[in-house]
């Protein structure tokens, strides 16, 4: 499973992927750049104008690697998938349980709990790590009240209401956001969650992230013989991923919105990284991106201890390993999901 440390990140304009043998090459202005195996990747990203051919796409699908297509700011276009793999029961298992309110019910609680879990541990991380932090009362008012939500989700609940609870606790967490900026408060400012566009530069990087956090649980689910389409939080909508948008719930605050944080309070990105677009959006340009990635592939990188197993895992693994357990749930080998939480 090493091999899912490594997704290969294209950022190059018009560069060409292409296949030779069990190698994909990438090329850019007549010149070879790279050359790497490809069972060295778990997965490929193209930013912007990067073409691939058809033999790579082919041995892509053959080898179960994800070929996924961005604009060169971050917005999803396609995404090249080969045989769907796992067990055709295991789907049909997903497909019967997802039809059944209780069932998605009880599914999202655990899952709203994990989020929620792991909102109140980045703003007590931010408490700890600043003990002189800006807007402190109000920090400690919003863990406190995160954690009053939590104890609802011990009830057997309505999907409605476990939903409700999730928009509650969205609106609490990201109400204080703004004060876990310790550094360039002035030009990374955040009043709210705004997308398509964001409209300022930390919804951007915050965005961005999310982005490649959905191309990794895809893949995590995928690798699993999950249908990503099919969810219990998120249900049915054409086009939307609704089970990817489930998992990834636990881990926007663990991954994206810490390193978000992280990526400002370092000043490892700066204000002119970020461009505003003639539609009133604001995107990164391509050295802040590079930057961005960077960092992204170091943390899955990083060792943690999984809750649940009681393992020594890394970071970039413990998607698969969330993506395993459900499906373990699915099967009957586990009582319930049990969620991803960040100690």
């Amino acid at each position: 499973m090493k091999r899912h440390l490594n997704t290969l990140f294209v950022t190059t304009q018009n560069s060409y992927l292409s296949r030779e043998g069990e190698t994909v090459i990438v090329r850019a202005e007549e010149e070879i750049k790279l050359r790497v195996p490809i069972h060295n990747i778990g997965g490929i990203i193209c930013f912007g104008l990067v073409g691939a051919s058809p033999a790579l796409m082919g041995l892509c699908g053959e080898r179960g690697v994800a070929l996924s297509f961005f604009s060169e700011y971050g917005r999803f276009l396609a995404r090249v998938q080969g045989p769907v793999s796992g067990n055709v029961l295991l789907r049909r298992e997903q497909y019967r349980r997802a039809d059944s309110k209780e069932t998605s019910a009880t599914v999202a609680r655990a899952v709203v709990a994990g989020k929620i879990v792991n909102c109140r541990t980045v703003l007590q991380r931010a408490l700890r790590d600043h003990p002189a932090l800006a807007g402190e009362d109000r920090v400690k008012k919003a863990s406190d009240d995160l954690n009053r939500l939590l104890r609802k989700l011990r009830d057997e609940l309505p999907l409605d209401t476990a939903r409700g609870i999730e928009g509650d606790a969205g609106r609490i967490y990201f109400n204080v956001f703004d004060h876990l900026i310790t550094s360039q408060k002035e030009d990374f400012p955040f009043t709210k969650r705004t997308r398509r566009p964001p409209l300022d530069n930390i919804n951007a990087l915050m965005s961005f992230l999310y982005t490649i956090l959905m191309h990794d649980v895809m893949s995590a689910l995928e690798g699993v013989g999950l249908d990503p389409a099919v969810g219990f939080l998120h249900r049915d909508r054409p086009g939307r991923p609704g089970l990817a948008l489930d998992l990834m719930e636990e881990f926007r605050p663990f991954l994206a919105d810490r390193m978000t944080l992280s990526l400002i309070n370092r000043k490892q990105v700066q204000p002119s990284g970020f461009v505003s677009t003639e539609s009133g959006g604001i995107h990164m340009d391509d050295d802040t991106r590079k930057e961005v990635l960077v960092a992204w592939q170091k943390r899955k990188q990083e060792t943690i201890r999984h809750p649940f197993l009681e393992e020594q895992t890394t970071v970039g693994l413990l998607l698969h390993l969330q993506a395993l357990l459900l499906s373990r749930w699915l099967r009957d080998d586990l009582d319930g999901y049990p969620p991803f939480v960040w100690k």
